[in-house]
């Protein structure tokens, strides 16, 4: 209740400035918690006033546009939502103001296949073991869930030499779209990145014993030009009343 109160407070605050001075902010947000800021970034911004800048970017990585890297060539960003430990190390470099971060939600490892191909089985450890050993191809994403995959999910499994002729990472675009094409046969991928890809059928989480949950968070950097609005966008983004819409994108909301 007293989060909701801090919301809405926070908010009403903001409407009231709206006719002098609405503001533009400038967000950038990596790819698991996407689906839902498109949601919920409109929201906010019709009921502030305030409009959104959204630049998207992996929250690691060598590629220009990710998140750290945009920071370290002095781009400036009023909010970032990023995979949690990826933020913690902006924090500790003193990018990111400690006292900002906000918990938003969890991101699990799901499943998909073309459209119209038969579900495999991966309700167990077994099952899915199997199905990976009779795959023919299998594609995976070069972010956290990618890296988890490639580097422990093989070897839990004990199919880590069998699957390296037929598993590759993916680089920048959605595991579903080369899925869609029939390029692979699998894609594993965080769900909330799975199910907006047209072309795939979703399949089903992994089991929960071999899960790795990806906890995506959110902080204003230092120096941010609107802080005051910041604060009330990640408190939004947080609020009991967001969590519908988290959830509906394929993200576990945060137990608290």
């Amino acid at each position: 209740m007293k989060k909701l109160f801090t919301v809405t407070a926070l908010l009403a605050g903001l409407a009231f400035n709206v006719a002098a001075q609405a503001e533009e902010l400038r967000v950038m947000t990596s790819g698991g918690f996407t689906a839902a800021y498109k949601i919920l970034g409109p929201k906010f911004a019709a009921a502030t006033g305030n409009t959104l800048d959204t630049q998207l970017g992996p929250s690691m990585g060598k590629a220009p546009e990710a998140i750290p890297n945009r920071l370290a060539r002095g781009e400036k960003a009023d909010v970032v939502i990023m995979v949690g430990y990826a933020l913690d190390d902006l924090i500790k470099q003193g990018k990111v103001d400690p006292a900002s971060r906000v918990e938003l939600a969890d991101s699990r490892i799901g499943l998909v296949v073309r459209e119209g191909a038969p579900k495999p089985d991966i309700s167990n450890v077994d099952a899915l073991k199997k199905t990976l050993l009779d795959a023919k191809s299998v594609a995976y994403s070069d972010s956290a869930s990618g890296v988890y995959i490639e580097q422990q999910l093989f070897k839990k499994l004990g199919i880590e030499d069998q699957l390296k002729p037929k598993a590759k990472m993916i680089p920048k675009i959605p595991v579903g779209s080369v899925v869609a094409t029939g390029d692979y046969q699998l894609g594993f991928q965080q769900v909330s990145e799975l199910l907006p890809v047209p072309g795939v059928s979703f399949v089903a989480k992994i089991p929960e014993s071999v899960q790795s949950v990806t906890r995506f968070a959110a902080g204003i950097p230092v120096g941010a030009q609107h802080p005051q609005e910041a604060k009330a966008l990640l408190a939004y983004l947080a609020a009991p009343a967001a969590q519908a819409d988290v959830q509906a994108t394929g993200l576990d909301s945060v137990k608290r």
